[in-house]
């Protein structure tokens, strides 16, 4: 979608097939519509009443969208998000081609740049799709480009800000959606050095023959199955001006495909989804666009370690001891359990980068599917309660909201091996827990697990999350590295 942003004086409202405008008093709008268009556009009390404050109008060839929101100061972004889906769906329903989006009285409002943010960013990614694979268009979206009313430069910025970080999001969507077949874990390097180079940060790759001189066991391991080579990216972004004198690192998953390697996946269409199993990649590669393109004042590196898991002739076994990069030894007891294994030797070489803090974002667990569902996150963490209370705060903020899980030393018991340092599998309770325990122990800095196996690919589109793959991580990410340190 083409978004543009313009003033209420310059717009022409006749030029737009859909008109969406989100008020707290229908008689303001009307009146607004009745001046700029010239003529009395609906009778709105009546209709205000029977619709549940929602009024929609049609002329002929335009469709006026009226959406009752209460108190610009009492309503929820996510609130606005939806309202502004809603309105984007019934014109796409109605195969209009261009929208105008007015909320008189928006920018008078303290939250007036959040509120806009938010109906910013909803347009981008309410209307985006995954098409590049199709060989017709004929179920493109309709609306082609939409224009939002602003007047205050502040709040242009800050829809600028949530356009550019929409975007970034729909990269990660893109990502997540890809195949396999297509999307090996080469080519996710090879993509990340793209955006470096589209963005300006800087991306290194490197081949199996660097990963295998570091040493990184557990990569190697779950590659082994494989007839195509690991990865391990590193991106940068290091601003002259950076107020962090130590790096904060986001490591993401990259597993390209997973079939769970000789512990094949048991449950029907288990695998369907699996080429998601790169989601947390997909979102540290979509940050760093979004980080770059705003040009935050902060140093910070991501770490990707990318393979398939397969069940090929040298697979790695059950019962297999791998030596890791740190130099412990793991006892493989399900090949299943395979991105903890990639992630800890991520892990384990952060300690050399002597950051400030770690975030690592996975879809690693099935157990945090049960316990939160498609809703939420499932977030362990070693840093402090402020550093714990910014990200749920930013979580809140985009709706990517995180349930903060114990990382108790009663679970490490259940990671004892009686032949190496810990086994990659704690047993069938608390995995979500068992599982961060053993990538807890590659750490020795700040350290938040976000394990997003839920929202990270959805069954069905909720709202402005599509379906597939969502891109969660980008915005959250997004928006505790903008508000990192204040307060």
């Amino acid at each position: 979608m083409q978004l543009t942003f313009n003033t209420s004086v310059s717009v022409k409202p006749l030029d737009y097939n859909l008109i969406y405008c989100s008020v707290d008093n229908i008689s303001e709008v009307s009146a607004w519509i009745e001046k700029v268009i010239g003529a009395k556009v609906l009778s709105p009390s009546k209709a205000w009443a029977e619709v549940g404050n929602r009024v929609y109008y049609h002329n002929g060839t335009q469709q006026f969208c009226f959406a009752g929101i209460g108190s610009w100061e009492d309503i929820s972004l996510e609130r606005i998000r939806k309202k502004t889906m809603r309105a984007l769906n019934s014109g796409n329903e109605h195969k209009h081609k261009t929208m105008l989006v007015h909320c008189p009285g928006i920018e008078d409002s303290a939250r007036g740049s959040e509120l806009i943010g938010a109906i910013t960013e909803t347009l981008i990614l309410g209307n985006y799709q995954y098409l590049s694979l199709k060989t017709h268009t004929a179920k493109a979206n309709s609306i082609q480009a939409a224009t939002l009313v602003v007047r205050k430069a502040a709040v242009k910025q800050a829809a600028t800000e949530a356009q550019k970080v929409a975007s970034a999001t729909c990269i990660a969507r893109d990502l997540v959606n890809e195949p396999v077949i297509t999307l090996t874990a080469e080519e996710l390097g090879n993509k990340a050095k793209q955006l470096g180079k589209q963005y300006k940060f800087s991306v290194e790759v490197w081949n199996k023959a660097k990963i295998e001189k570091n040493k990184f066991g557990g990569l190697l391991a779950v590659n082994y199955g494989s007839i195509l080579p690991p990865t391990f990216s590193i991106l940068e972004w290091k601003p002259a001006q950076a107020k962090n004198k130590k790096p904060i690192v986001l490591v993401g998953k990259g597993v390209v495909y997973d079939t769970g390697g000789l512990s094949l996946k048991p449950t029907p269409n288990s695998m369907d989804s699996m080429k998601s199993d790169m989601a947390g990649a997909a979102a540290v590669i979509g940050a760093f666009c979004a980080i770059a393109e705003l040009q935050l004042p902060i140093h910070v590196i991501g770490l990707i370690p990318a393979t398939d898991n397969r069940p090929g002739e040298q697979a790695y076994t059950p019962g297999d001891v791998i030596h890791m990069h740190d130099g412990s030894t793991v006892e493989v007891l399900n090949t299943d359990a395979e991105g903890r294994m990639i992630l800890a030797d991520a892990l384990a070489y952060a300690k050399k980068l002597k950051p400030e803090l770690v975030i690592d974002l996975a879809t690693l667990t099935g157990a945090a599917v049960v316990a939160v569902g498609n809703i939420g996150i499932a977030m362990m963490s070693t840093a402090d309660a402020k550093v714990n209370q910014q990200l749920q705060s930013a979580g809140h903020v985009v709706h990517e909201r995180m349930v903060e899980f114990p990382l108790w030393e009663e679970y490490d018991d259940l990671l004892k091996s009686d032949i190496a340092d810990q086994k990659n599998i704690g047993g069938p309770g608390a995995g979500s827990i068992t599982a961060a325990k053993f990538l807890q122990k590659f750490t020795d800095y700040p350290w938040i697990h976000l394990d997003i196996a839920g929202p990270a690919f959805l069954p069905q589109q909720d709202s402005y999350r599509s379906k597939n793959g969502t891109g969660v991580g980008v915005r959250l990410l997004v928006a505790f590295l903008k508000g990192y340190g204040k307060g």
